[in-house]
């Protein structure tokens, strides 16, 4: 089942591809903008999306929680917020960007959700509370974009 459900909707980035350093301007050494993403159609049914983007390296630290974002839009422009956001484990609503220490690259998974229904969060609802509206919501189906970033 997750196979197909992963296959149901795909979600790219025009800044870099998967697998691929997120460039800097959109990290704590840049800009610190969101990147632009987009995605493709959703399923059938879809009546909302939502967005999470976390760090499984720095033990899973959300850095964006997004979501109310309409079944039919197929992206978020660069630096564009969405129409709800949570707080990040920064401590901030919003868009968190990529920061680890020097060393080794972390990976930051970019996961979209097409959702049944909307979610019921207020905004500036953390990671567990969006996590439980995502699995009442019914996911329909999901994709993830990974990407690393590095710094000295």
């Amino acid at each position: 089942m997750l196979a197909a459900l992963a296959a149901a909707v795909v979600l790219l980035s025009p800044a870099f591809h998967y697998g691929q350093a997120i460039p800097r301007r959109y990290s704590c050494d840049g800009r610190g903008q969101s990147p632009p993403l987009r995605w493709t159609a959703p399923p059938a049914g879809t009546r909302s999306l939502a967005l999470r983007v976390y760090d499984p390296d720095a033990r899973g630290l959300t850095h964006w929680l997004a979501w109310g974002i309409p079944a039919g839009v197929r992206g978020l422009a660069g630096g564009r917020r969405a129409p709800r956001e949570g707080t990040n484990d920064f401590g901030r609503r919003g868009y968190g960007a990529p920061c680890p220490p020097p060393g080794p690259a972390h990976r930051y998974v970019f996961v979209l959700y097409a959702l049944a229904q909307p979610l019921r969060l207020a905004p500036g609802a953390r990671a567990p509370a969006f996590a439980a509206a995502v699995r009442a919501a019914r996911v329909l189906a999901r994709s993830a974009l990974v990407a690393t970033y590095r710094r000295g």
